[in-house]
């Protein structure tokens, strides 16, 4: 038994994501899908030893469960400080601690998409699955932890089904294969270059393979990053300082590395250009921040499209999308407060099973002593049950002040006392 368990875990969640940290941190903090065992082990043998690992392009996030959430914090934040190889300080900043009612909320705005950068990637409820898949196997998830992802799968399947907000990143990529198409013609004889692994590059690249795209490069400043996504779109891989030589043989290319500095600038398109022979290419920029530069847009060969162009395209703007969000956060705090409340039901249980076993004990040892007789067996039960609450109650009116007045309190609130009448024997007599 783990020690959250044993007694009696609280959320929290520690990570950096894509309004806390830059693009540079979160690169430093990735960690690999085959180094997040290795990564749960360290958590584990530190003391954390129910814990899932989310490392995505967005995010890079601890979501657990503890008994001591400001120590799991402590904890959690040396691990990526190690991994990251930086001072642990140095992470306060751009990082996020949330415990608690708010960390439940977080973990379940993360598996309905609605902490994504673009609200409701597809994407991102597999990648939670992953990561908890990864857990269990390394032994990291208990009963509760389990039963936090459960809930959160229910909240994230209420939003998808009841908001529009798992459409729009669908749509957006659908709008830039069409567009793709309008600019190409048949798509099996383009080619693209990725730049980044963000979500909605991903998204729109599947897209394009399953409209009939066959040359697919992709690049990231990390080698890592690039070559974990080329074997998830089965393409290849090119350096990332070499982008600018890869982009002479992209048709189509789709900016989703979301850095502080433009990834294409217009020198690198000119470049291209002139090698292609003044062949169009087509940029379809989904970063946050943009990766184009967009004196891009002014040359005549290429055609620049960002994220707000393309939601143009297939939505009613930005009140449409930021209404299909607050639906959509309005469903998790309900589903926030519904698991809260069964939590703390839960944990009256023991409680309750114990009041529950004393009863019957007491109700059998009445019997065996009454025998047939079911009255006496009644009063024998009765007696017997309400003894020790009389002794409480006899030794509270001699005790501290106040003491009386809080038993009585809690008596009322438990077996909903009222001033009662006379009991039923009492006022036979008096009626006769």
């Amino acid at each position: 038994m783990n020690r959250s368990e044993k007694h009696g875990g609280r959320p929290v969640v520690v990570g950096a994501n894509h309004r806390s940290s830059s693009l540079g941190l979160r690169d430093r903090l990735f960690v690999e899908g085959r180094d997040t065992p290795a990564f749960l082990d360290a958590l584990s043998a530190a003391g954390v030893t129910d814990a899932i690992l989310l490392s995505t392009c967005d995010r890079v996030e601890v979501q657990a469960i503890h008994a001591a959430p400001l120590r799991a914090a402590e904890i959690i934040r040396n691990a990526f400080a190690e991994h990251a190889a930086t001072a642990a300080g140095e992470l306060d900043a751009e990082t996020y601690v949330f415990e608690d009612e708010r960390a439940v909320e977080q973990i379940f705005c993360v598996a309905a998409s609605l902490d994504s950068q673009m609200i409701g990637e597809p994407q991102v409820l597999g990648q939670v699955k992953a990561g908890h898949r990864i857990a269990r196997e390394a032994g990291m998830v208990g009963s509760e932890l389990e039963a936090l992802m459960q809930a959160a799968y229910g909240a994230a399947k209420r939003v998808r089904t009841q908001t529009a907000i798992g459409e729009r990143p669908v749509s957006i990529a659908a709008a830039a294969v069409g567009l793709a198409r309008d600019v190409h013609g048949d798509l099996s004889r383009a080619g693209a270059l990725l730049i980044g692994v963000g979500d909605m590059g991903h998204l729109v690249c599947e897209h394009l393979q399953a409209a009939g795209l066959r040359n697919l490069t992709v690049t990231h400043p990390l080698e890592s990053r690039a070559r974990g996504l080329a074997r998830v779109l089965d393409c290849h891989r090119a350096e990332f300082n070499e982008r600018a030589h890869a982009m002479i043989g992209a048709d189509i290319v789709v900016a989703a590395l979301g850095r502080r500095d433009y990834a294409v600038n217009a020198d690198m398109v000119l470049g291209a250009l002139k090698a292609r022979r003044r062949r169009p290419v087509f940029f379809i920029d989904v970063a946050v921040p943009g990766d184009v530069d967009p004196a891009v847009d002014r040359i005549d060969e290429a055609f620049v499209y960002d994220l707000p162009d393309l939601e143009g395209i297939v939505s009613d703007g930005l009140a449409s999308r930021e209404a299909e969000a607050e639906e959509g956060r309005r469903i998790i705090a309900a589903e926030v407060s519904a698991f809260l409340r069964g939590r703390a039901h839960r944990a009256a249980v023991p409680a309750i099973r114990l009041l529950r076993d004393h009863g019957e004990n007491l109700r059998v040892e009445a019997l065996a002593e009454a025998g047939d007789d079911a009255e006496k067996a009644t009063r024998l039960l009765l007696n017997r049950l309400l003894h020790e609450p009389s002794v409480s109650l006899k030794n509270a009116a001699s005790g501290a002040p106040g003491e009386l007045q809080a038993l009585e309190r809690a008596l009322r609130d438990l077996f909903e006392l009222k001033e009662q009448a006379a009991p039923i024997s009492d006022r036979q007599e008096d009626e006769t």
